[in-house]
């Protein structure tokens, strides 16, 4: 095996084989590897309204030193999704609490909700921070949200809201902080025609299960060709925005890196076929936020040349251990 030490968070080459973002984030979504053992959890109802319920899954820790972890999924996934699965394992394997999440409409608590989550969903993570808090106040936390999820995460880091203190950091996993630009590439570029049908579908079986049990909920099956019209027919209106503007304007986190206050870190590939790197040159951040782009990657693919420490090629599940010990012999210092 070629075993290298990945040092920093920029230090990834793609495998040879596996070469450009586009098929990057193909093979790193479809490629199936070594299946690991599945830690036992403990399922969690959560009620974020009068009618909406999410479903969290609890894995228990084996290192009670250990800070919690928290993983949030992206557009279309659950908690079910093979990378949370996969790297909510290796971290148990290590010692970890993790907390695997579901937001509205999605994994397990489809149909429990009367609409589908966004991407400015910030006060429904905050609901699922305090509720992990709540249960384990003596424990610190570390969320990570990857893709949709991280743009709602830095969001709930920088928009003003006080931040608990169990929360010592956080990772933002390939985020499309500029949601139009994200959702017009997605949409509308003759290369993203593939992510757009996938997510799509995805998109269609949470719509089916949510007006199934809410019929008279607004309906999110329509025929619906793109994730921008789905923007502009469900996502503004179901979630009380004037319209998709109001909605992109509100909900990017560009717009509230600057307002970060604690430390957060952003990993994100420059050949993001979906993320233009351009975007993160024209927004202002806090001095809190450290931005990592390594050169290749796509969306969350990361398929390495060396096989990582865990005896396999997903660098970005080094990655993302690597950030939380880091992390850790800060807090350790301070």
């Amino acid at each position: 095996m070629n075993l290298r030490v990945v040092q920093d968070m920029e230090a990834f080459e793609a495998h040879w084989g596996i070469p450009g973002g586009i098929v990057q984030t193909i093979v790193g979504s479809q490629l199936k590897g070594g299946q690991l053992p599945c830690p036992p959890r403990i399922m969690h109802e959560l009620q974020l309204d009068e009618q909406a319920k999410i479903i969290l899954y609890e894995i228990e820790p084996k290192d009670k030193t250990k800070p919690i972890i928290l993983l949030a999924h992206g557009m279309g996934g659950c908690s079910e999704s093979s990378y949370i699965r996969r790297i909510s394992t290796k971290l148990w394997m290590r010692g970890y609490g993790v907390i695997l999440i579901n937001h509205q409409g999605c994994g397990p608590g489809m149909g429990l909700s009367p609409r589908l989550w966004n991407g400015g969903a910030s006060d429904d993570l905050a609901k699922m921070i305090d509720f992990v808090i709540q249960q384990k106040p003596e424990k610190p936390l570390l969320p990570i949200g990857f893709s949709l999820s991280a743009n709602v995460l830095l969001k709930y880091l920088g928009e003003g809201r006080t931040i608990p203190d169990n929360v010592l950091g956080a990772l933002a996993v390939n985020p499309p902080v500029d949601l139009r630009v994200s959702s017009a590439i997605i949409s509308r570029k003759w290369g993203c025609a593939l992510f757009n049908q996938y997510y799509m579908r995805l998109i269609r079986n949470q719509a089916v299960a949510l007006m199934k049990h809410f019929p008279s909920a607004l309906s999110p099956l329509k025929n619906l060709k793109t994730i921008w019209d789905f923007d502009v027919s469900y996502t503004a209106p179901a979630g009380g925005f004037n319209d998709v503007d109001d909605y992109y304007d509100r909900c990017s986190s560009m717009h509230y890196l600057k307002g970060i206050g604690i430390p957060a870190s952003i990993l994100c590939a420059e050949d993001d076929p979906f993320i233009p790197s351009e975007v993160f040159g024209r927004v202002e951040m806090s001095n809190n936020v450290t931005l990592h782009k390594p050169e290749q990657g796509g969306h969350m693919g990361y398929i390495s040349k060396y096989v990582t420490p865990h005896g396999d090629r997903r660098w970005m599940d080094y990655a993302v251990l690597e950030w939380i010990q880091q992390l850790q012999k800060v807090g350790d210092k301070s």
